[in-house]
């Protein structure tokens, strides 16, 4: 697809989601993350932006009425001396509680963003399958963090500034009203004209921080899959052509933000330009006061210290309000992922697993993974205890749905999957995850040394039963010979191990879980011949006792299973031992006549 089909697609997507309305009940939800904290760091934030606000106001009368008016017109230098102590006195008073206010705010928006991250992301972790199916590494990554820490701001200064201002104002607009009504009026003749035009660059404002959130997710999954797929990148040497689409989707990004910041930028310039028309406003109309001794000096100095007051909360309340749309912004985006349910739902009663015997039993199974083309259909069969079963078929048969129904990631459309008799949808997850345990093929390595990348299922094993789980698959040769062995740092991916020494890790993580039933999700695919050879001698004694379902395309590997499944487009086609199957000469003999004669060619 070449790049101008993507960044059609992408300004498409972008257009989705801006004409939405203010959603004030999702601020609100927002905003009760900050319940926990509502008995001791917000109280005493309040009480402190209390105190400065209420220092705020009583200066500018201090300074003008009372010592203009009074100490300085009747000429009394102790009340002049007085007075300048008071207001000496009161500035340190509100540096203090400024001060801790603003130490305040801090940990408690702090506190707030850790919660709201920690809440994602253990949420995220709940979520089913499908939900990752849908959704690439980096998308997710953008919420988690880009879009939590954009909150900071909003939490640190915007909730208590809201408080502090509108009491600002609303003190303010009380003390001028009450020195002299008429010059009040003539100065807040603006504000309607300055509420009409501000309100209409509400919706501009919005729209374009909608826009920067959905551009900064598309530049970080581009990143993401860049990164994770370099080496396909170098392979077919598409380096310029992935230049030229990050370097469409980072000016995309660019120019997001810049529109973004000079819609936030037109409402300071409209603010000053407000102070300007209400100082011009002060010195004509509180001049014409005060030669028609309707007004005194002090009172005139008053309002000159409150006009330049005035503004400035307005102009605060108007970031504020920038704050909260960059703050409705991500809250939809952060949101959006808190209100996803798991396609695999736990029932509060659930049945909890102690020890599983290992009978598998699908019944009538049918499965979808988009609701269109189906997976499975129909699909009856029984696993006994203990018994090794293996999958085999073309690719998209169906195997590995048959394994993801079994561990539960997904659940069946129609139909019922049991163990030991027990409908999986009755089974508490945690119990039956404990007991299962699955080896695929793209096996993760875990940053941090080899031995907790083992130890990963089962973080209480002792060294000697990690070092015992990895002599059992052959593993332990190679970590020896390791620069620090188990202690090996690794970095993500195990990137420093080769695909076949990943896959002996994955093996002995799984085995030290002990787990009742083992899948093998064509764990074998990337091993070479002797080490193959090394694991299917260790499986013989790991998997006594063990329900075992083994998927390959290597069918060297299935041939000591009890049961082979030979699965065609989501059906059974037939079943039975290696040595029944042969001689029914039917899909799986072809299928192991084809792949010795492709061995023989090479």
């Amino acid at each position: 697809m070449n790049k101008t089909k993507k960044s059609a697609r992408f300004r498409y997507s972008s257009e989705q989601v801006i004409d939405k309305p203010f959603n004030w009940s999702q601020i609100i939800r927002l905003f009760g993350y900050m319940k926990p904290y509502s008995k001791n760091l917000l109280p005493k934030a309040i009480l402190a932006m209390i105190i400065t606000t209420a220092v705020r106001l009583a200066v500018p009368v201090f300074i003008g009425v009372l010592t203009f008016d009074h100490a300085i017109k009747n000429k009394d230098t102790s009340l002049l001396i007085t007075l300048i102590a008071a207001i000496s006195g009161l500035y340190l008073l509100s540096w203090g509680a400024n001060t801790l206010r603003i130490i305040w705010m801090n940990y408690l928006g702090q506190y707030v963003i850790y919660d709201i991250r920690q809440h994602l992301f253990k949420h995220i972790q709940r979520l089913s399958h499908r939900f990752f199916d849908q959704r690439s590494a980096g998308s997710i990554l953008v919420r988690i963090i880009n879009d939590v820490n954009s909150l900071q701001d909003l939490f640190t200064n915007g909730v208590i500034n809201v408080l502090m201002d509108v009491i600002l104002l609303f003190g303010i607009i009380v003390i001028m009203f009450v020195y002299s009504p008429e010059l009040t009026l003539a100065i807040m003749v603006i504000l309607p004209l300055m509420f009409f035009i501000s309100t209409s660059l509400r919706k501009k404002i919005r729209r374009s921080w909608q826009v920067v959130r959905i551009k900064q997710a598309k530049l970080n999954s581009h990143l993401n899959e860049s990164i994770q797929g370099i080496r396909v990148t170098k392979s077919y040497t598409q380096e310029k052509e992935n230049m030229n689409f990050f370097n469409g989707v980072n000016t995309e990004t660019y120019d997001s933000w810049k529109t973004a910041t000079q819609q936030n930028a037109l409402f300071r310039p409209f603010v000053e330009m407000s102070n300007a028309i209400g100082t011009a406003i002060l010195l004509w109309f509180g001049s014409y006061l005060i030669q028609g001794e309707a007004l005194e000096i002090g009172v005139f100095v008053t309002f000159a210290f409150y006009l330049g007051m005035f503004w400035e909360p307005i102009s605060r309340l108007g970031q504020v309000y920038n704050q909260l749309l960059v703050g409705m912004a991500s809250s939809e985006r952060i949101f959006e992922f808190l209100d996803e349910k798991p396609n695999v739902h736990e029932k509060n009663d659930a049945y909890v697993f102690t020890r599983i015997k290992g009978e598998i039993e699908f019944k009538n199974v049918e499965f979808s993974y988009d609701d269109k083309r189906k997976a499975l259909k129909g699909i009856d069969l029984t696993i006994g205890a203990g018994q090794t079963v293996a999958l085999v078929g073309h690719t998209g048969s169906g195997k590995t749905t048959i394994a993801n129904l079994v561990s539960r990631f997904y659940d069946p459309t129609s139909g019922e999957v049991l163990i030991d008799g027990v409908n999986l949808k009755d089974v508490n997850l945690g119990s039956l995850r404990e007991k299962v345990s699955v080896v695929l093929q793209d096996t993760f390595i875990f940053s941090g040394m080899i031995m907790e990348n083992i130890r990963f299922g089962r973080p209480d094993a002792t060294d000697e039963e990690v070092k015992k789980a990895s002599k059992a698959v052959g593993a332990h040769a190679f970590i020896e010979k390791l620069s620090d062995g188990y202690e090996t740092e690794v970095e993500e991916r195990g990137n420093v191990l080769s695909v076949g020494e990943r896959q002996l890790l994955s093996f002995a993580r799984a085995l030290l879980a002990d787990p009742d039933i083992l899948i093998l999700d064509e764990a074998t695919a990337s091993i070479d011949t002797e080490s193959e050879q090394k694991i299917q001698t260790a499986l013989k004694t790991l998997l006594n006792g063990r329900t075992a379902i083994i998927i390959a395309h290597r069918l060297s590997t299935v041939r000591e299973a009890d049961n082979i499944v030979v699965l065609d487009h989501g059906e059974i086609i037939e079943q039975g031992n290696h040595n029944e199957l042969m001689e029914s000469e039917g899909v799986y003999y072809h299928l192991v006549v084809s792949q010795f004669k492709m061995l023989d060619a090479i």
